[in-house]
């Protein structure tokens, strides 16, 4: 029988969410824990893989099992894995539907903020700024979902077959003093790094090291930029996956102090 397992993870202490040796990862924490619980070795596959110290408020997973639980299996899970990651779910699929190949959409938001704040810290990224040129950055953004081809916004583009990305929307939005960023970008799939190299060359245009012409340069002729500087990668959250046959909502639960304040919490730029 095969299962969709929902769940969040903050990220920071992790080096993503793919199985390593040597290094602490999120798959590895489940399969782990799945397999205690269930008493035999359990694989599983992800929807996507998260870089290190990436969080997600929503992740699907799906999972094999020869023989159903008599046990509150989300229960117990929930009381063995540690306190940075959560099941939401447990949802029974029909055998051929894959995590992973089955997503249709893929969501993220990246949150900055630009003052010391130690109760951010590890959930935003911290980059101490004065006076970005947020329309400058609106701008550049608004070009996002006007292009296909995003080779030039990717650490090692020819390890894919293609770098053609249907980004479906993008969005950037501020609080109320201008303190705090966040950046939405949803596509079908995304590049090696994506979406931190685009925010660290949206931060360029925002102090005035790039041009709106020049960001929209590199998606014209498909250059990477001389100098890459990916953003940090603890403001950057997978916050939503969705298929043809599954649309959940992430839980308010899990980083609701970032991102299910209330709405006029963030205002559009």
């Amino acid at each position: 029988m095969r299962y969709f397992v929902h769940i969040g993870y903050n990220g920071l202490h992790y080096g993503g969410w793919q199985k390593q040796p040597g290094v602490a990862n999120v798959q590895g924490v489940l399969e782990k824990f799945l397999s205690q619980a269930l008493k035999t070795p359990i694989a599983i596959n992800g929807c996507g893989r998260t870089d290190a110290h990436v969080h997600a408020s929503q992740f699907f997973f799906h999972m094999d099992v020869e023989q159903e639980w008599d046990f509150d299996l989300m229960f117990r899970l929930n009381k063995l894995l540690p306190h940075n990651i959560a099941v939401f779910d447990i949802i029974p699929v029909e055998a051929q539907r894959h995590a992973r190949f089955d997503a249709v959409k893929r969501s993220y938001d990246y949150f900055l903020h630009t003052y010391k704040n130690p109760f951010l810290h590890g959930l935003s990224s911290y980059y101490l700024l004065n006076d970005l040129k947020l329309d400058e950055m609106k701008r550049a953004v608004d070009l996002l979902p006007k292009y296909k081809d995003y080779r030039c916004f990717c650490t090692s583009p020819d390890k894919y077959e293609h770098t053609v990305c249907n980004v479906m929307s993008a969005d950037l939005l501020t609080d109320q003093k201008g303190e705090k960023l966040r950046f939405q970008i949803s596509s079908n799939r995304f590049l090696s790094k994506m979406i931190r190299i685009i925010m660290g060359q949206l931060l360029k245009v925002g102090k005035g090291q790039l041009s709106v012409d020049g960001f929209e340069h590199y998606l014209i002729s498909r250059e990477t930029p001389e100098l890459i500087t990916p953003a940090h990668p603890q403001g950057l959250y997978l916050s939503k996956v969705t298929y043809p046959y599954l649309n959940l909502p992430p839980r308010e639960e899990f980083s609701s102090f970032l991102q299910n304040q209330s709405a006029d919490i963030w205002i559009p730029i």
